[in-house]
């Protein structure tokens, strides 16, 4: 029997957040906040290079979600690129030529490496890219997104399959491939108090240039707001390419991170 990158065996059946975190979905505008608050520090994270990061939202989320992130990743030096491709109401298939013609644009248009930063839903576009097109991707980062394990185990998946027109969980060979190793540095950043998502559906492999960093008690809707998320996504995305190392969480946000065996456990 095989086993998922959380020491689990694969293909367990996972169950969705109960309904006590559901509701606690509700402090993502306390997080907003914090990061509001906190913007002095968090502009002392890593400097970019310049190169470009699309960001792409979440289910049902459009590009209005994504501004604060975007907005800080442009204080600190990085050229970030919206999806301009409205709400997100679900659709893999469908997006799939919207998403790749998009990543091309910003590629040719600024002739280096995109790297790709998604949020939920918006993270499962990110890897699916970054197996298509290798070449044009430089980095993912995903926030709080159901690739691995039993991706159905979330408070949306009823939801999305209505508004998409889609089954979630019935390709076998395409959840491998979402689930297993990119040809590029990866980071999954995740909360085990999500409220939407079952934790476990977001754990990548861990590997030399792979690595989950758990962010204590964020929320789902929060992920992308949250300071100790929005520090961690600067870290990472402001490594040289074609290097990578650990996440160090010794940083000012040390206390929002979960030590990275404890995402084994």
């Amino acid at each position: 029997m095989t086993s998922s990158p959380d020491g689990q065996p694969a293909g367990r059946t996972l169950r969705p957040p109960g309904l006590g975190l559901l509701l606690a979905e509700m402090r993502g505008i306390f997080e907003l906040n914090a990061s509001l608050m906190m913007s002095p520090l968090l502009m002392r994270a890593p400097r970019g290079d310049g190169h470009p990061v699309l960001a792409l939202p979440g289910f049902l989320a459009g590009d209005l979600s994504m501004a604060p992130l975007r907005r800080y990743l442009t204080e600190l030096g990085y050229d970030a690129h919206a999806w301009q491709m409205g709400r997100n109401l679900g659709g893999l298939l469908r997006m799939r030529a919207a998403l790749r013609e998009r990543l091309a644009a910003i590629h040719a248009t600024t002739g280096r490496k995109v790297s790709l930063v998604g949020w939920s839903l918006g993270g499962v576009y990110a890897r699916d890219l970054a197996l298509h097109a290798p070449d044009m991707v430089r980095y993912v980062v995903t926030l709080g997104s159901p690739f691995a394990n039993d991706v159905r185990a979330t408070n949306a998946t009823k939801l999305y399959e209505m508004l998409s027109g889609e089954t979630v969980g019935n390709d076998p060979a395409f959840l491998a491939a979402i689930a297993g190793d990119l040809p590029m540095p990866a980071t999954s950043v995740f909360s085990r108090a999500d409220g939407v998502v079952n934790w476990r559906t977001c754990l990548l492999r861990p590997s030399a240039v792979a690595e989950n960093i758990e962010v204590y008690l964020a929320s789902h809707v929060g992920l992308g707001v949250n300071p100790a998320a929005l520090w961690a996504v600067a870290d990472r995305l402001a490594q040289q390419e074609g290097q990578f190392s650990q996440f160090d969480r010794s940083g000012p946000f040390a206390i929002a991170y979960a030590p990275p065996e404890r995402a084994q456990s």
